[in-house]
């Protein structure tokens, strides 16, 4: 398979030509006999496509079949500064809209992309500060995945760029909110790192609360939000004076600071209930029984298939040995024990509390009820409109309604993941840019999707991806050891090899085989071009490409 934009030459300057002599007297005589005639085309592969980061996926799985793994993770570090981190905590809309899961399994990006990001931290790869100083001075809040996303890219295009965010330690929610089962801490500073190498300013616990003060007095060029969600939703539950009720996003929060500064972690208790149905509640009963919880219960008050959470996620708690309680709800809380309530869904889905009640012990319950972010810092800025507890940005240029004020991440309307964090930092950097010299970046038009019904699947064999192995159960709970291994090369580059390049040709040669009247010139590095002093347009080329990359178009076109 090819990368959907083939940075590669030909062998000589000039290109060569294979072709077989039929003669000229069949020369310039065919253009009359054709309605239609095939022209190569790219297509945009829906791994791509999916890709809240706008990783060119395809790109850089061709250099890693190839072996050429450096090339592969310069490709990922155009768009994404974090590939060892998203390669553990990315939930990869890439597979789920990969054409190969209809052949048999989606392609393991993410596996891939943690190799490589990996191997990156091993070999000490780097990335190069900007050969060129633009004069600008940006400031980004936040530190988190969206903060860090748009630091990155700033300062490859030239701007002086400071960071600045409340905690001790940058990562925001991957560090503080991501427990270390799933992101091991010493990933997570290796790409940082390389991020500040580039020239990018950290000031670490600088808690920015006036933002138009800091407009008018420090002289910023331009400014970019990236506040996280870090304040949990609290619910009104009656609770008895000596309750333990915990929030689950501040517990997470201690459970780093606690390693950070080797003090003894928080302790909940023997029997831990957490209520909520998303990734912060199953990432809290998990570091629940890490902590010596023999008991993790999640009390959910849906059914399983509207969880929020991931699949992967709920599998792994119940390995570990959660349980969790649908259709259920708490009404009370006291000290060593609660009062849960069987709920039922109505003829909309919606559930509906039934009267019958049960008493459970808990020693504490943990709130995972959703999370916002502290917006206080935007009280006096005008121009900037917050609504529902988000700021309110222009779709495409992440800008608010104040002139160079830009903002990503958790507090824009928009899926609240890492992945599509670091998409808007990349995004918003770009508007900046341009904003700084006075343009209007405008995005490159799209190819039309190569879609499934475009593929000729008999060239592709089954083979099922490679599976990650996982840390086992039983010693799963007993530290904050990373769960989920990695692939090695041989495996990585089996996954790589998998890719169909959707849309974009590979050199596979089908082409140039089947063509009845030689009209397909090679002309070397995996490139072609069609006779057209020969070509029938009888579309066979089109009918056996197995990427999709040949299409059919009308003669007068």
């Amino acid at each position: 398979m090819a990368p959907h934009e083939d940075e590669s030459t030909p062998m000589n300057d000039k290109p060569f030509a294979i072709t077989l002599d039929v003669g000229s007297s069949l020369a310039n005589h065919t253009g009359s006999w054709r309605t239609e005639r095939p022209v190569y085309v790219d297509r945009l592969p829906p791994c791509n496509a999916a890709c809240p980061a706008g990783e060119n996926i395809q790109a850089w799985l061709y250099h890693a079949e190839e072996g050429d793994y450096e090339a592969a993770w310069r490709v990922i570090m155009r768009d994404n500064p974090l590939p060892a981190t998203m390669g553990r905590v990315c939930y990869h809309p890439c597979q789920t809209d990969c054409n190969r899961a209809q052949i048999d399994e989606a392609v393991g990006i993410n596996a891939v992309e943690r190799f490589l990001g990996d191997l990156a931290i091993r070999e000490g790869w780097s990335v190069a500060p900007p050969e060129q100083e633009s004069g600008k001075h940006v400031l980004v809040i936040g530190a988190g995945p969206s903060g860090l996303s748009s630091a990155y890219h700033l300062r490859r295009l030239g701007h002086r760029v400071t960071v600045r965010d409340a905690e001790p330690r940058p990562g925001g929610m991957m560090r503080y909110g991501i427990p270390a089962y799933r992101l091991p801490r010493d990933v997570l500073d290796a790409e940082i790192e390389r991020i500040a190498a580039t020239g990018v300013t950290f000031e670490m616990e600088r808690t920015v609360t006036d933002l138009e003060a800091v407009l008018e007095r420090e002289g910023f060029d331009a400014v970019f939000l990236a506040v996280g969600a870090h304040v949990g939703r609290r619910a009104y539950i009656p609770a008895g004076e000596a309750a333990r009720i915990v929030d689950a996003i501040a517990l997470l929060h201690d459970v780093e600071v606690a390693d950070e500064t080797h003090v003894d972690p928080p302790l909940l208790g023997r029997r831990v209930v957490v209520y909520g149905g998303g990734n912060t509640a199953i990432d809290a009963a998990r570091s629940a029984r890490r902590l010596g919880a023999q008991d993790a219960i999640i009390v959910y008050r849906r059914t399983r298939e509207r969880m929020p959470a991931h699949e992967s996620e709920v599998r792994e708690a119940e390995e570990e040995g959660i349980r969790l309680r649908w259709l259920t709800t708490i009404t009370q809380v006291e000290s060593g024990s609660m009062t849960i309530e069987k709920m039922e869904l109505d003829e909309t889905g919606f559930p509906q509390p039934t009267g019958e009640f049960e008493e459970l012990e808990a020693d504490a319950v943990v709130l995972a009820l959703g999370q916002d972010a502290d917006l206080s810092l935007l009280e006096d800025v005008r121009d900037v409109v917050v609504e529902r507890g988000v700021v309110q940005v222009d779709a495409e240029s992440m800008m608010t309604g104040r002139a160079g004020v830009f903002a990503g991440g958790d507090m824009v309307p928009a899926e609240r993941t890492v992945t599509v964090a670091i998409g808007h930092g990349k995004r918003a950097a770009r508007h900046i840019d341009a904003w700084l010299r006075g343009e209007t970046h405008r995005p490159s038009d799209k190819h039309e999707p190569a879609t499934f019904d475009r593929l000729n699947t008999w060239y592709y064999a089954d083979a099922p991806h490679q599976v990650r192995e996982k840390l086992e159960a039983a010693r799963r709970t007993s530290s904050f050891s990373e769960v989920v291994h990695g692939l090695d090369e041989e495996s990585a580059q089996f996954e790589a090899r998998r890719c169909m390049s959707c849309g974009n040709c590979f050199g596979c040669d089908n082409c140039f085989g089947v063509c009845p009247d030689n009209a397909v010139i090679k002309l070397g590095a995996g490139k072609y071009e069609f006779n057209l002093d020969f070509c029938k347009g009888c579309g066979i080329c089109v009918e056996e490409c197995p990427c999709g990359s040949i299409t059919m178009v009308p003669e007068d076109v």
